[in-house]
């Protein structure tokens, strides 16, 4: 059995600016305390829009854990 991997965000850099909302909005949202995080998927690896996500995020606050 492989790990799935997941992407995490580093909120301490986040500035909050939605590139990850808008590219893949059924895998990041805000939460009630304002801040962007990870909706529980059953796989992200193989996802274009999280990868676009990732790539496209400009503090590179998204990394795969």
């Amino acid at each position: 059995m492989s790990v799935q991997k997941k992407p995490v965000i580093d909120l301490g850099c986040c500035i909050e600016c939605g590139v990850c909302i808008d590219l893949a909005p059924h895998a990041f949202e805000i939460n009630d305390a304002g801040y962007v995080d990870i909706r529980p998927l059953d796989s992200y690896e193989d996802d274009e829009d999280i990868l676009e996500a990732v790539k496209n995020c400009p503090k590179d606050c998204i990394a795969w854990e």
